[in-house]
C-alpha cells in the first residue's frame, strides 16, 4: 500500500528496542515519524533514511551514540516547530522543565501549550521530548508513556 504526501511515497519499518516495538516512517528523504507500536499504515519498505534510523536508535540505545544526525521534516504549526527545535538544544542526559523552554522561546506564559507541543512530537527521542519535565521536577506527560520516558532519562543519565 502506497500512500502520498507531497508527492513522495511514504516508507515505514519496524524495529525492537529496548522500550518496545518502534516504527519508523520515512519518504525516500527524511525521516517523518517514529510511532509506538506497529503501525502498518504505510508502504512497509526500505530506503536508506529507515536504515540510517535503525542504526542510529540502535547505537543511543546501546550507549554510543548522544546526538542524532538524521534528516528529518517536522510538519507542524510555527509554535511546534520552535518548541520542538528548542527541544532538540536540550543536552543529552540533562532536563528542561515546560516553563523554562516556554520562556527559552519567548513565550513565558505558554508552559501548557509547550507541553501539547511536546504531546505532539512526530519525532520522539530524535526530537527529546522525554527531556521536559513538570515545574515541580516530575515526570509528567509522555505520549510514549511515562514509563518509557523514565527508561530514556534514566538512560541518558547513567551513560
Amino acid at each position: 500500500m502506497k500512500n502520498k504526501i507531497n508527492s513522495s511515497t511514504i516508507y515505514s519499518k519496524t524495529i525492537k528496542s529496548p522500550i518496545g516495538t518502534l516504527t519508523l516512517v520515512s519518504t525516500m528523504s527524511s525521516l517523518l515519524a517514529i510511532d509506538w507500536g506497529t503501525n502498518n499504515r504505510h508502504h512497509v519498505g526500505c530506503c536508506q533514511i529507515l536504515e540510517d534510523s535503525e542504526s542510529q536508535l540502535n547505537e543511543y540505545f546501546s550507549g554510543k551514540r548522544r546526538v542524532f544526525e538524521l534528516p528529518f521534516d517536522l510538519q507542524g504549526t510555527k509554535f511546534q516547530k520552535r518548541v520542538w527545535n528548542e527541544l532538540r538544544k536540550i543536552p543529552f542526559g540533562q532536563t528542561r522543565t515546560y516553563k523554562e523552554i516556554a520562556q527559552s522561546i519567548g513565550s513565558s506564559g505558554a508552559f501548557r501549550a509547550v507541553g501539547m507541543a511536546c504531546s505532539q512530537n512526530p519525532l520522539p527521542i530524535v526530537v527529546p521530548c522525554h527531556r521536559a519535565i513538570g515545574s515541580n521536577k516530575r515526570l509528567i506527560g509522555f505520549t510514549g508513556g511515562i514509563d518509557k520516558k523514565a527508561f530514556l532519562l534514566k538512560h541518558e543519565y547513567y551513560l
